[in-house]
């Protein structure tokens, strides 16, 4: 069973200011996962192989996908993954056993709360207005049981899905988690770099608009 222990272990993904070569194959797959063809996931996996991306990571980028690209788009990714002929996956990493869904909302509490800084009680009430059960999925099952697994620390998480959110060109949703990859500890060189990754992996529109809401976030 993997440890639910929220956001520990917050890794900046680079050493300084930089952006290692693992993490930026790590982006751009988890781009071409939300929004490229086949194709481009096969040239992805092929990348993170020659930066030597820890099949962890992978495993962890393509999981977490559901949330943001949807159930076929993971499922895609994840046939491309296997069909390479890796380790396979483990059975029964979590389990949905009795006390999971609470040790899952704990986790989830504290992740998410790392994640949006002092907004993170509006965010809550917002999404509660939404639709309570919107919340409650929001803490459980995305923040809870897949973003606070182990394996890939939070700041590589943020990015990942900061990479996600611009190819699908969801604004709200990156204006956000470009925040949440600052406050997980991400220097903000390393997400400038990250986001200069992504050139190539989303259209020039997606990656202007990504750049000009980081900009607003530096200001703030």
């Amino acid at each position: 069973m993997l440890d639910y222990d929220g956001p520990g272990g917050m890794i900046p993904p680079g050493p300084g200011d930089a952006l290692d070569a693992a993490t930026g194959a790590l982006i751009r797959l988890a781009a071409w996962v939300a929004a490229g063809s086949d194709a481009d996931v096969r040239d992805g996996l092929d990348a993170c192989a020659a930066a030597a991306v820890p099949d962890r990571w992978i495993e962890e980028l393509i999981l977490q996908s559901y949330l943001f690209s949807g159930f076929p788009r993971t499922l895609n990714a994840a046939r491309e993954w296997r069909s390479r002929g890796g380790s396979p996956a483990a059975s029964g990493q979590e389990g949905f056993g009795d006390g999971m869904a609470s040790a899952w909302r704990a986790a989830g509490e504290q992740t998410c709360a790392v994640v949006y800084g002092r907004n993170y009680r509006k965010l809550r009430e917002n999404i509660r207005d939404l639709h309570p059960e919107l919340d409650a999925w929001m803490i459980v099952e995305g923040y809870g049981k897949v973003l606070s697994r182990g394996g890939l620390d939070l700041g590589r998480r943020e990015l990942c899905i900061v990479a996600a959110c611009a190819a699908t060109m969801q604004k709200r949703q990156l204006h956000s988690h470009l925040y949440g990859a600052r406050n997980a500890g991400v220097a903000e060189a390393v997400v400038s770099a990250s986001l200069d990754a992504l050139d190539g992996a989303v259209t020039s529109e997606a990656l202007n608009d990504a750049r000009m809401l980081w900009q607003r976030v530096m200001r703030t």
